[in-house]
């Protein structure tokens, strides 16, 4: 029997899924594991336990975390809960105040941000924005369009067939209007029409086919005309369904009623689309026609103006884009989720965005030598994870790109496009992580325990979750302030050394013995475990064949603690049982490499050979 020596150095294709045990001819093979929980890849090819999450604040409720970054020096979590929305800055509460969105809606919202502004949109509220003016002054208005004495600057359009035609009763002062057909709802009172551009608002409904109007401009005649328009974001038709800023103009994407439609601003003019004569600085107003109404999910402002449908990919370009020089071109037909709002995100000039079909992450870059945009599929090797996902941002500091699932998992892709490093890994915890926003450097998360919710954060100086650090210049055994961990099983970490659990009762624990220091909050456990090994000899595939380990050596770097498992029909290591510190001198941090003798033969074939 041939003896072989197997190599493993590097994790950088992750955790691959199931269905590839049988692909060891695969470089990801080779690179990727058959388990990765609770770690981080590393570019390098290691890997690391995950850091903690540091408790912030109990939160009002479910909901979903939107960062606001006003510079480097002022950056903010904002918190969305049902019609309410609570400001940090530092994790400290600065601010609070109530919203029109309700708890279903705020997982459907799409925002963008200009300075000390940001804009929100949903298609069944008027969009809003949200202003600061200090620290803890908020304000949250209507949009308003640029409005002269006699008309506003919005979208217009006809929502009715070409032949439907509009009569008034006279041009000027009060009057009614008589439509050929129904048109008209009970919530148009308060709309702008214009008949032959000239503009009217509607002040009372009386039928589906006449309603009383006030005249802002006067009417050219009382002739029934099919020059007509409505205001195209109303309580009638919907509201803005995505909001962006490309080339110095706001960038409305879709709506209830016109889920196709692309609007433009007036360049440096952002609430005005007066459309002109088309000149170059005017707004710009299009649908996008296809084979199949491609309803808009996000616009998104990259090397061009890319629009997410519902059933295809799309850039706008031009240069710059101009009524005359505005190109539409459809990439990729993929389409984005119609049932929630999960925002694409720039990862270096690719534009990674959730499909709407299939466990996957697609990646949306332009190629040189295409001249288009390509969506390849970055979670291929891990579709397993890939769990309806609900909301997504990438930690550029740390390059991982982290996605929440709607199974409450979160899933974490480190991602480094130059060094061909892809690798994803699994983190789970005591509960359910619900939504995610970076702020600054710092990973944010919404997490539900037991039916209450939390914000934390990922604290490299954390070993635990929901975890709290307190310390007191008298050691002292009885520590409070752990009433988010009600009754909860804690882990303790007393003057750097690990104590025994405790349960918290009145949000305390009690010591055995005092301590100065203390680490305490939930604990996890980390995994890793090999690909079972698939080496090329000279005999052929070793996959599939018995296997007799006899040594396995670890390179290890600022270990304190390696618990090892090398399966089951394996003699004990001589010096360790299962499950013990296998390094000799905790909890002192060890470098370098441990070699750990192992005896028995290995006769199931997707299993690994071992296992921290």
């Amino acid at each position: 029997m041939s003896r072989i020596n197997l190599i493993k150095n590097s994790f950088t294709s992750g955790e691959i899924s199931p269905s590839l045990l049988g692909r060891g001819d695969l470089k990801a093979y080779e690179n990727g594991a058959s388990k990765l929980r609770n770690v981080f890849v590393h570019s390098t090819g290691g890997l690391s336990r995950r850091s903690g999450l540091r408790f912030v604040d109990t939160a009002r409720g479910d909901g979903r975390l939107i960062a606001f970054e006003f510079n480097t020096e002022q950056v903010y979590l904002m918190v969305f809960t049902d019609q309410y929305v609570d400001v940090y800055r530092d994790d400290v509460n600065v601010a609070n105040f109530p919203t029109p969105w309700t708890l279903q809606q705020v997982g459907q919202i799409n925002w963008a941000q200009s300075a000390d502004t940001l804009f929100i949109v949903h298609p069944d509220e008027q969009p809003k924005k949200i202003t600061r003016t200090s620290d803890v002054s908020w304000s949250i208005l209507d949009w308003l369009f640029v409005e002269t004495d006699t008309r506003i600057f919005q979208p217009l359009h006809k929502f009715a067939d070409n032949e439907v035609t509009l009569t008034p009763s006279g041009t000027s002062g009060a009057i009614s209007l008589t439509a050929s057909v129904d048109v008209f709802q009970s919530n148009h009172a308060g709309v702008r029409m214009r008949l032959e551009n000239k503009e009217v608002i509607i002040t009372g409904y009386t039928s589906p086919t006449q309603v009383s109007a006030t005249v802002k401009e006067t009417l050219t005649s009382t002739n029934a005309t099919k020059n007509w328009e409505e205001q195209s974001f109303s309580a009638v038709r919907g509201w803005p369904a995505s909001v962006s800023f490309h080339q110095d103009r706001m960038v409305i994407g879709g709506s209830r009623d016109l889920p196709n439609r692309l609007w433009f601003s007036k360049s440096s003019d952002l609430f005005n689309f007066d459309l002109g004569a088309g000149l170059d600085d005017e707004s710009i107003e299009f649908a996008i026609l296809s084979d199949q109404v491609n309803a808009i999910r996000a616009v998104f402002s990259s090397r061009h103006l890319q629009i997410l449908t519902s059933g295809a990919e799309w850039k706008v370009s031009g240069d710059p884009i101009t009524p005359s020089t505005v190109q539409l071109n459809r990439q990729t037909r993929i389409g984005s989720p119609l049932d929630r709002s999960v925002p694409p995100k720039d990862v270096d000039g690719a534009t990674l965005f959730v499909p709407r079909n299939g466990p996957e992450l697609r990646e949306f870059l332009y190629t040189e030598g295409e001249q288009a945009y390509q969506a390849t599929d970055l979670a291929m090797l891990a579709h397993h994870m890939i769990n309806n996902p609900v909301d997504q941002d990438f930690n550029n500091s740390k390059r991982l790109f982290h996605m929440v699932m709607g199974d409450g998992s979160l899933a974490s892709l480190t991602i480094y496009r130059a060094e061909d490093v892809n690798g994803w890994t699994l983190q789970d915890t005591d509960g359910f992580f619900r939504s995610l926003a970076m702020a600054g450097d710092d990973s944010y998360v919404l997490m539900e325990r037991n039916g209450s919710f939390f914000v934390e954060v990922f604290d490299a100086a954390y070993n635990v979750d929901s975890g709290l650090i307190s310390t007191d210049a008298t050691p002292k055994t009885t520590w409070s302030g752990l009433d988010h961990l009600e009754g909860k099983t804690v882990k303790v970490v007393a003057d750097g050394a690990l104590r025994a659990d405790k349960v918290v009762a009145s949000g305390s624990v009690e010591l055995d013995e005092p301590a100065s220091t203390v680490q305490i909050g939930l604990g996890f456990t980390h995994i890793i475990e090999p690909l079972p090994p698939a080496e090329q000899t000279g005999r052929g595939n070793t996959q599939g064949g018995r296997v007799r380990p006899i040594e396995i050596t670890f390179r290890l770097q600022n270990t304190a603690v390696l618990r090892l498992d090398t399966g089951k029909g394996f003699v004990d290591v001589p010096f360790k049982r299962f499950g013990d510190n296998v390094l000799d001198s905790p909890p002192t941090a060890f470098t370098g490499d441990k070699s750990v003798k192992v005896l028995g033969w290995k006769k199931e074939s997707t299993e690994p050979l071992w296992r921290i």
